[in-house]
């Protein structure tokens, strides 16, 4: 992990209002079926490839590429052959 990167994306996040900022990174083929989460998320890829799919519309996203999902918004997610990396700020409710 580039640690000045990542602080510098966690400062941003929390200035905007996430209360969460962290790491995810995901086994190469996984795929997660339809599914939400109970917050806000914004987030980049950092590492290997992804499809991000939300009503119906399939996203490619590599290094450098963001996206964010408000919560209990319904989308799948399925992840390269090489796995992937992404930092991701979470605004929890409450």
């Amino acid at each position: 992990m580039d640690t000045a990167r990542f602080n510098a994306f966690k400062e941003q996040a929390l200035a905007r209002g996430f209360d969460e900022v962290i790491e995810r990174r995901w086994a190469p083929h996984t795929v997660l079926a339809t599914h939400t989460h109970p917050f806000d998320a914004d987030a980049v890829v950092t590492e290997g490839e992804m499809w991000l799919t939300v009503q119906g519309n399939t996203r490619h996203l590599g290094p450098g590429d963001t996206f964010a999902l408000e919560r209990d918004v319904p989308h799948e997610e399925r992840y390269g052959a090489e796995g992937a990396v992404y930092w991701v700020a979470r605004r929890n409710p409450g």
